[in-house]
């Protein structure tokens, strides 16, 4: 797809990112009041968010197994409907506990909009460019977070609106968002059998709720250490062990173990986990911070957070343009990881009494780190698997990163009322104020507390929320220790499931067969930095005597064993050849160079997909492991459905998903056909043959070994013939024929030229009525064999003509 026609796709998925953030950030700056108004305390505070981060993480890993599935277009809608009912129940709220409710239904749409932005977004665009425009889904999430918590505050703050129409003002984007995606986003839908994983969704979201309440309650309705606390911790090990179980035996489990022995995608999803924690930490207490702490409105407490999220718009934006140049991300996620300990680390030092531009630069750290690490850890992921497992391994991602916020939230803001009102309770009694009027639970109202009161709520709300920081910082520096170990595999330059380790520098490799790798001749260019094959004669166990820096590494397969024997050529960028090895049992080989300098490195090996990769080989050794894909191979028999007898000389027609053809042939004497070296995933096949009714079916090639095919074709017979006067018997031109089977139904209708001749096709084998007018119509009855062609010609006469 072009540039311009990926921006069109897109506009309807930014859009509804957009209402799905929105709806988040948006009711930041109102809960303080819409806690006062319906009443409840932290515990409701924190649950009006958590419901929704909730029901988000549970819904992530099944919408993006349903995008494996079913229509991709027909899920996004979903999903703003879903978000639409749930906004204006929200908006209708009579209190705290119907508020949660319809924010728990809000989030399976959120859920559905942010996870099927990442898997469309992975089925449209190959991952070396995908940075670039995942930059445009972080400039958008960064405009939604800063809009929020400005609209939202000015709705409280405007008399004549009220709190209710924070819930209802992404109502309008989400229906705007419906018809755009319907009108822009195409994309080939893959038709197969849906099989959902109910019982695996069900015991991910009751182990994930278990754990919530657990850590909402812990602390203020029971003790940490208690009998409520072993119970309900070793029933959510309990439930997620059955999970566990679940998904080892599910035929198209919503998240399937097997991804995780990709030791990167093992590392960024739990990477994702402690990332989780800072994103939604970051924005959601800072606004209890500057309301409660500093007594600003809510729309001003909007303003003050743009730090945060300028921060996060920029590193998004720029990360992705600059990974979609270079392909290389890694650096992006060390660094990110390093701003977002820091930012957390900063800001666990506020007080009422910090100065805002200390704020300002640790706010700007926070969503530095933010941005630099939350869209590239889903590309990370992205790049290590096939289009068939797009979905699922997108929203495993994003599954971790909204586990990680609806726990982390919970926990702190549990946290949070814990140390508020010890915080409050020191600072009364410091003032004589008796402890029992410390805190009842619920979120203050700073205008009507008397001002030595209102002064001590602020310093605890100050003091209670830098603790929080305190605690989130560390996990920040866990998500760092982790993304330390991830693997940097260069970004794939195609969307296609046949190339796993691609390109890893801007620089084309030129075009070279990898399976015939060019030989050099005596007669090198001037300038060329590769050796005369002679001078490689030496090859022992595959490592070459080259002056040079040595490429090593492993060649593993799709599913992480190695490849043994596979053959290694690597050449100059000028076509010339460099050196030859082939590699071990494990699949580990060796490479010397003449110098170092780009080469490019092909791997090839019997029953995978060749591979080729731009190297760039500095002055110490390189190390580089390559990925290759298993080929597949189609074959079957051609027949006819009546008879069932083979089927010789028909056209099969090989198309992938995106209707490139990818292989032609003909079926032989005995109705067969084989193509080999096929990539694995879905293709059409279409069958074509003379006498025979064209037909087309999907086929799933696996990796390894030959899918079988049978084809049966239907028998299509032809009718044709001239009309003609019955006079003087000369073709009669304008004349109307139609055909009408014996159940009274119009089969076709034609026209017939100045040759007077009619055809008709693909017709059944039967009994028929031929219809001819222009003169006085004429009816006549005949008979059409199963196959082949039948003639029959028409006279038509005038009334007064004369035989």
């Amino acid at each position: 797809m072009s540039h311009a026609q990926i921006l069109e796709s897109m506009t309807g998925l930014l859009l509804g990112m957009f209402v799905a953030i929105l709806s988040s950030t948006v009711v930041t700056n109102a809960l303080p009041k819409i806690i006062s108004e319906l009443g409840g305390g932290q515990s409701a505070y924190t649950w009006v968010i958590t419901a929704s981060l909730l029901t988000m993480t549970a819904s992530t890993p099944l919408w993006g197994k349903l995008a494996d599935l079913v229509s991709k277009k027909v899920l996004v809608q979903t999903a703003l409907v879903i978000f639409v009912v749930a906004s204006i129940g929200a908006g209708l709220s009579q209190s705290a506990g119907m508020l949660i409710a319809f924010r728990a239904l809000q989030g399976i749409g959120t859920g559905g909009l942010t996870a099927l932005t990442q898997i469309v977004m992975a089925a449209m665009i190959a991952p070396r460019e995908r940075g670039r425009y995942s930059g445009y889904v972080g400039a958008t999430f960064a405009v939604a977070t800063v809009a929020g918590p400005l609209i939202g505050g000015t709705i409280v703050d405007t008399s004549w609106l009220g709190w209710r129409w924070c819930l209802y003002v992404g109502v309008p984007f989400a229906i705007i968002a419906f018809f755009v995606v319907q009108r822009t986003l195409r994309l080939p839908v893959l038709k197969r059998k849906v099989k959902v994983d109910w019982a695996g969704a069900f015991f991910v979201a009751a182990a994930v709720s278990l754990l919530l309440i657990w850590v909402t309650f812990a602390g203020d309705k029971y003790d940490w250490a208690s009998w409520q606390t072993a119970a309900m911790t070793g029933g959510a090990a309990l439930l997620a062990l059955i999970f566990v179980l679940i998904e080892s035996k599910a035929s198209e489990p919503i998240i399937p173990l097997r991804l995780f022995r990709n030791k990167t995608i093992a590392l960024t999803s739990l990477a994702s986990l402690f990332v989780g924690v800072g994103m939604f930490a970051g924005s959601i207490f800072l606004s209890q911070y500057f309301q409660l702490a500093r007594g600003e409105t809510p729309t001003m407490s909007g303003v003050l957070t743009i730090p945060l999220i300028a921060g996060l718009a920029i590193s998004s934006t720029v990360s992705g343009q600059i990974i979609s140049k270079t392909g290389s991300w890694k650096g992006w996620l060390v660094s990110g990881g390093v701003l977002l300990t820091a930012g957390l680390g900063l800001l666990s030092r506020m007080r009422v009494d910090t100065p805002y531009w200390h704020l300002a630069i640790f706010m700007a750290l926070t969503g530095l780190g933010i941005g630099m690490m939350l869209q590239n850890l889903v590309l990370a992921t992205q790049n290590q698997v096939t289009n068939k497992d797009i979905g699922v391994a997108s929203s495993t991602v994003v599954f971790f990163r909204s586990l990680g916020g609806a726990v982390g939230v919970s926990a702190l803001g549990a946290l949070l009322g814990h140390r508020v009102t010890g915080y409050v309770a020191d600072g009364l009694a410091a003032i004589g104020v008796p402890a029992a009027g410390a805190s009842d639970g619920g979120i203050p109202d700073l205008a009507t507390l008397p001002a030595p009161i209102r002064t001590v709520v602020q310093s605890a709300y100050g003091h209670g929320i830098g603790d929080v920081y305190l605690y989130a910082a560390p996990l920040a520096l866990v998500a760092f220790l982790i993304v330390l170990f991830i693997k940097e595999v260069p970004l794939r330059r195609s969307t296609g499931p046949e190339q796993v380790a691609e390109l890893s520098s801007h620089e084309a490799a030129p075009a070279t067969d990898a399976r015939q790798p060019a030989l050099v001749g005596a007669g090198a260019a001037d300038g060329d930095r590769s050796l005369p094959l002679a001078s490689f004669a030496s090859v022992v166990s595959g490592i070459e005597d080259a002056p040079g820096p040595v490429v090593r590494g492993q060649i593993r397969g799709s599913e992480g064993g190695g490849v043994a024997h596979a053959t290694l050529t690597l050449i100059s960028l000028s076509g010339q050849q460099v050196s030859r090895a082939t590699a071990r049992g494990d699949g580990a080989y060796s490479l010397g160079t003449p110098a170092a300098g780009s080469y490019v490195l092909i791997a090839a090996a019997d029953g995978y997909q060749p591979q080729a990769s731009t190297v760039v080989v500095g002055a110490e050794a390189l190390a580089y492991d390559v990925v290759l894909a298993p080929n597949g191979g189609l074959a079957g028999v051609v027949t006819g459905a009546a008879d069932t007898l083979p089927v010789e000389g028909a056209l099969i027609v090989v198309a992938d998903v995106r209707g490139e053809v990818q292989a032609t042939g003909k079926s032989g004497p005995n109705g067969a056909f084989t193509f080999s070296e096929l990539p694995s995933g879905d293709f059409t096949v279409a069958v074509n043959a003379t006498g025979y009714r064209p037909t087309a079916q999907l086929v799933e090639v696996r990796g390894v070994g030959t899918t079988r095919l049978e084809i049966a074709l239907h028998a299509g017979a032809q009718l044709e013939g001239v009309t003609r006067t019955a006079v003087d018997h000369q073709p009669l031109a304008d004349a109307r024929v139609t055909l009408v089977d014996a159940a009274g139904n119009v089969v076709g209708t034609a026209t017939t030229g100045p040759d007077g001749a009619y055809a008709f096709t693909d017709l059944d084998a039967g009994e028929y009525s031929l219809i001819a007018s222009g003169y006085p119509p004429v009816a006549t009855a005949l008979t059409i064999e199963g196959r082949g062609a039948s003639g029959f010609d028409v006279e038509l006469g005038h009334p007064d003509s004369r035989a």
